[in-house]
């Protein structure tokens, strides 16, 4: 079914979706059983009571968009969502209210993005993650199956704190290997590579390699991910494009 909603031409609905409240562009595809533009949770909690937010805003789905049998893409409660050209999102993914997926993204099978999140272009979700309110990710950040976010720094059942979610950064091209944990309220700097399974408690240089629970550097990586071996000027080459890195005061840059 479809209501209230602007579909562009030579795009593909399955049997049994839904469309409502979206813009959805030219040549896209959206599986069976999926949900575009449907009102999220949207319920705000105040002084003990849920009440409900008002669902203002629309779903925006760019050009060239692929989303995955049962699916569901929530129409923002004030800011539109929004998912850029050539995103493809795979099958059972949640995308909440207000996120704002960016262009070419690939987000994996059964992921949750929730509300206002941003993804930068070129963002890789892989399967079973779930990306929570607070967490911002730049361009080109590829974040590993089953890693794991988290906004609040003492989580109780019985305590509401959403007012007290932590932002959480990862910069440009930062990878996030599968089941590593990054604690809330850190910053994860550009092309820096956490391990897998590691656990994240504070920030995280540009170009460094970190692993272990907790998290330590033991090392430095190219934008293409290779170890960095430093020469006694401090200066370093990437083995597959021969990119040129300086350290200079325990901090990495390129150079060439």
């Amino acid at each position: 079914s479809a209501k209230n909603c602007i579909i562009d031409k030579y795009t593909f609905i399955g049997a049994n979706s839904c469309i409502s409240y979206a813009e959805i562009g030219q040549n896209c595809i959206i599986q069976n059983n999926s949900s575009v533009g449907q009102c999220g949770f949207g319920f705000s909690y105040n002084d003990g009571f849920n009440y409900k937010i008002p669902q203002m805003g629309i779903v925006r789905v760019g050009n060239y968009v692929e989303i995955g049998a049962s699916s569901c893409i929530d129409r923002g409660a004030i800011t539109d969502t929004v998912i850029g050209d050539g995103t493809k999102i795979w099958h059972f993914s949640h995308i909440m209210s207000g996120c704002e997926v960016g262009e070419n993204c690939n987000i994996g099978q059964n992921v949750v993005i929730s509300p206002n999140v941003i993804l930068g272009n070129g963002v890789k979700v892989q399967n079973n993650v779930s990306v929570y309110t607070g967490v911002v990710c730049e361009d080109g950040v590829f974040l590993g199956p089953s890693m794991v976010f988290t906004n609040v720094v003492n989580p109780r059942s019985f305590i509401e704190r959403k007012t007290e979610y932590k932002p959480t950064l990862i910069r440009k091209g930062a990878t996030i290997g599968a089941n590593a944990t990054i604690v809330c309220g850190n910053e994860i700097g550009q092309y820096a590579l956490v391990g897998a399974g590691s656990v994240v408690t504070k920030n995280v240089k540009p170009y460094a390699l970190v692993v272990g629970n907790p998290a330590v550097q033991i090392g430095w990586v190219s934008e293409w991910g290779h170890r960095l071996s430093f020469d006694e000027n401090g200066v370093a080459f990437c083995p597959e494009t021969n990119q040129k890195y300086q350290l200079k005061n325990d901090q990495v840059e390129r150079i060439l």
